[in-house]
């Protein structure tokens, strides 16, 4: 039995005050809220977009979880930062086949990584909490089993990189796999390390008229590489949400 409360929301166990039809409604309007912001022309994203973020923050703090349950202490930092260390050795891998085929674009040195991309290092420990603490938290509950909430979490996950064919299934791979292991190590930092890692992996490697500079949804469909080609010496915005595109990383086509 856990010791608290907070543990036992995060074990998947029903809590008083804590219903199934609560968390399918909370996670039903916030997922509903993403994809309609997805699917929304550029100029109207802002009200679906903020609706959003205002919905998914309020739910989460008042059903706050706890520290430990959703994975925000700094225990158990150490026993997951292999996650971290094989995110790495995946990254210079396709860094390197990424040279042989003539596709690897570096900004010009760490500093100016940094300059690019720490806004989307930012957006991918986001994503984790939204992904990790306020999807599959929820799903756990509604369906007390690892494998087949982490599964249905990482479906959401990938359907909302719909329609592009690189995010999706990458995502799908990822967003399993970061379930189960959060699940199992209750640490989101090391995830959200490795997300980074792969999204700025997939910018430096895959060319923008491949991925379409890694947009979803309607601005996946929107997307022209001619347009982006004349402006080839400027900055591009990549995003792997539109709803966030102005605090996404940027890239050169």
């Amino acid at each position: 039995m856990p010791a608290d409360k907070s543990e036992a929301r995060g074990a998947g166990i029903q809590v008083a005050g804590r219903g199934r039809r609560r968390d399918l409604l909370e996670l039903s309007v916030g997922y509903g809220l993403i994809l309609v912001a997805l699917w929304t022309p550029r100029q109207w994203q802002r009200i679906p977009s903020l609706g959003a973020l205002i919905w998914i923050v309020l739910v989460t703090v008042l059903s706050f979880d706890g520290w430990s349950a959703m994975g925000l202490r700094v225990s158990r930092f150490l026993a997951s930062v292999w996650v971290v260390c094989v995110a790495l050795v995946l990254a210079a891998a396709a860094a390197l086949l990424a040279w042989r085929l003539h596709t690897l674009h570096l900004p010009g040195g760490p500093i100016m990584i940094f300059q690019r991309y720490w806004a989307y290092t930012i957006w991918a420990f986001l994503q984790e909490l939204i992904l990790l603490d306020f999807v599959l938290l929820r799903l756990f509950r509604v369906l007390p089993n690892r494998k087949l909430a982490g599964l249905l979490t990482a479906a959401l996950f990938a359907i909302a990189h719909l329609p592009n064919p690189i995010l999706a299934p990458m995502t799908l791979i990822w967003g399993f796999a970061a379930c189960l292991l959060f699940l199992q190590y209750r640490n989101v930092y090391t995830l959200a390390m490795a997300h980074a890692i792969f999204g700025i992996s997939i910018a430096l490697t895959v060319p923008g008229p491949v991925d379409h500079n890694m947009r979803v949804g309607l601005g996946y469909l929107t997307y022209r590489a001619h347009r982006d080609h004349h402006r080839s010496q400027k900055p591009q915005i990549v995003s792997t949400v539109e709803w966030v595109i102005a605090e996404a990383p940027t890239r050169r086509s």
